[in-house]
């Protein structure tokens, strides 16, 4: 009787008291950006905090979240179904998020702190509050197609309908943004219907108030699946957690040229502190540089932002929890790591400089005699972008070799360049040149682990140091 009365309960009222606290979002008119209501653009630099509602408390909740818009997120991706057990390990609660494990009775009870839900509608609230939005996951995806991971699998298409239409409502006026998916491939037209079942579900429960995307399991992205579908607002791409360019994150430019045009991003690079490529025996653990890294060839190539990730923050992982893939560290600590402070540095430099009109630009960057010195390959892939009107142009340099770029990337004279840090975030001017010919550069303090980027200025422009906020 009481089962009963918790799915009355889910499916009749389920809105809670979430106000729209952030703007809606929306897709660019030139489908390559993400932008709010009244078209100011945002730049998604998101966490992956997957186990966030499942394995922390309020107070870890919020000291969390504090950091990270510190750092200057503005996106937290997390699951509602969480990975490690999340159907029957409880949250710091006690809390279950479901009734018989069924999809179609969500747990729900009177009140504001008495259920699984009601802890995650705090963390979202708390994230709106600090200008954070959610990417929000319904589920990991060994709930619908258990190729690994801890299962059970639980989803149909019917169920995951109504999950997505209970979601949807409950969740409509709360700044988020859908993520379906969850880490898995689509392996056969069942698994295509869960996915687009659930997707219906969401759109029908929040009036299509929320953009959707897919999270795709390493090395694919979500145009592998689902390119074509009018509810797919934007790809992501899970990268991976590999530390080359070639052959992994130069697909982010492969999906930027796909037609039709949608925004692109990759919602899953290599984590610091995670073992490179899975294989720690040999390749050891990744570092800040292997997470600065992407981060700039993937928005050199096109791509609207970034996400971040820290291996042991993703799982909130401390003892005396059983560590995935032997974490170095516990979340707390892990959260004050130098890859994600870097992070805001990058966020901070496109925001310098116009958005909407940045499109990648490789041949900015003239080829070496020898072309794997430069432009590069594996992880030291040099990377360009600019402006459409040519009033910037950006060259990033993984590696202390000097190289050669095309001045003419900038339509007008005198070209103003500087050196900015993706350490520290400080600029240095480092001369005014003509807007013809070629022109050589090696960054300053050079080394095997010191990434610069190199920015050229159309100097009319009065752009201030990259880094610091332009006036629109």
């Amino acid at each position: 009787m009481r089962h009963w009365f918790c799915l009355v309960l889910a499916l009749v009222c389920p809105s809670v008291s979430l106000a729209q606290s952030l703007p809606i979002l929306k897709v660019s008119d030139n489908q390559r950006f993400l932008q709010h209501e009244d078209g100011t653009p945002l730049f998604w630099l998101g966490d992956t905090a997957w186990e966030l509602f499942h394995r922390l408390d309020r107070e870890q909740a919020i000291q969390y979240l504090d950091l990270r818009a510190k750092q200057g997120f503005t996106v937290i991706q997390a699951v509602a179904l969480a990975e490690l057990r999340g159907l029957d390990d409880p949250n710091p609660y006690g809390h279950t998020p479901l009734i018989n494990n069924d999809p179609a009775q969500p747990k729900v009870m009177a009140g504001d702190r008495n259920d699984y839900w009601d802890h995650v509608d705090f963390i979202i609230k708390e994230a709106n509050q600090r200008g954070i939005y959610i990417g929000f996951l319904p589920t990991w995806g060994d709930k619908w197609n258990k190729k690994w991971g801890d299962g059970p699998e639980i989803f149909s298409p019917e169920n995951a309908y109504t999950y997505g239409v209970w979601l949807g409502k409950r969740y409509r006026d709360a700044g988020l943004i859908w993520i379906v998916g969850g880490d898995r491939p689509i392996e056969d037209e069942r698994h295509r219907t869960i996915i687009e079942a659930m997707a219906k579900g969401l759109q029908e429960g929040d009036d299509k108030r929320h953009l959707i995307t897919f999270h795709p399991s390493g090395g694919s992205g979500s145009s592998q699946y689902f390119h074509d579908a009018s509810w797919l607002a934007f790809n992501m791409r899970q990268n991976g957690h590999v530390a080359e360019y070639t052959g992994r994150y130069d697909a982010t430019r492969t999906d930027y040229d796909r037609v039709p045009t949608k925004p692109v991003l990759d919602g899953e690079p290599i984590y610091e502190g995670h073992p490179i490529s899975f294989q720690a025996d040999k390749l050891g653990y990744s570092i800040a540089s292997d997470v600065r890294r992407p981060v700039y060839w993937n928005l050199f190539d096109g791509a609207m932002g970034h996400t971040y990730g820290h291996h042991s923050v993703w799982q909130m992982w401390s003892q005396p929890r059983n560590p995935i893939n032997n974490p170095l560290m516990p979340w707390d600590v892990a959260i004050h790591e130098p890859g994600a402070s870097q992070m805001q540095h990058a966020r901070r430099l496109i925001e310098s400089r116009p958005m909407m009109t940045r499109v990648p630009d490789p041949s900015i960057i003239l080829q070496d005699r020898v072309a794997n010195s430069v432009p590069g390959s594996g992880r030291y892939r040099f990377t360009a972008t600019r402006d459409t009107e040519g009033t910037y142009a950006m060259v990033y340099a993984p590696v202390g070799r000097s190289f050669e770029v095309r001045m003419d990337c900038i339509q007008k004279e005198p070209v103003k360049a500087w050196w900015y840090d993706p350490r520290t975030g400080e600029a240095q001017a480092c001369g005014v040149f003509p807007n013809t010919g070629s022109q050589r550069f090696l960054s300053p303090n050079p080394g095997e682990d010191r990434d610069w980027v190199l920015v050229l200025d159309d100097a009319s422009r009065g752009y201030p140091p990259p880094g610091e906020k332009v006036r629109r």
